[in-house]
């Protein structure tokens, strides 16, 4: 690969955001593309950012603007990786991504203590890498513990 690896990285605002940003560091000499579902104040000028619209199970038509909106944003980007801590955008953008060859990581939130999330629960066996934050919520076949970013 003659250009940096391209990296997608999506998270709902809030917590999720701010564990993926504690993530970037490991990005580096990654051409790395953010997307979240409010714009975010701070961002480098250099930084790709995309906003989608945020949506749950209770949204159907919320959620059918998000496979839209994060579809765009695959085609566009043509990510070689895409990594979440969710919500409902990376699980999205992980199932449309494994459709164009992309690599996955699902990363479940912190919050998720005792299980995991439901997004984590349908994410986790459609990712290439699955983790949880949390030593007890790790399984054999996954998800696995690495460690958390808080």
């Amino acid at each position: 690969m003659d250009r940096p690896r391209r990296v997608l990285a999506v998270a709902s605002a809030g917590g999720h955001w701010t564990q993926l940003m504690r993530l970037t560091p490991a990005l580096e000499g990654c051409e790395t593309v953010l997307v979240s579902t409010l714009d975010q104040q701070g961002l480098p000028d250099c930084v790709r950012f995309h906003v989608v619209p945020d949506a749950n199970r209770g949204t159907w038509l919320g959620m059918v603007r998000l496979i839209f909106s994060m579809g765009w944003v695959v085609l566009r980007e043509r990510p070689d990786v895409v990594i979440s801590t969710g919500a409902a955008p990376g699980y999205v953008a992980i199932r449309l991504a494994r459709i164009f060859g992309a690599r996955t990581v699902w990363l479940d939130s912190l919050a998720n203590a005792e299980q995991l999330s439901m997004s984590g629960r349908l994410a986790g066996p459609h990712a290439d890498l699955w983790l949880t934050q949390w030593p007890h919520v790790a399984r054999p076949e996954g998800p696995h513990f690495l460690g958390s970013v808080i």
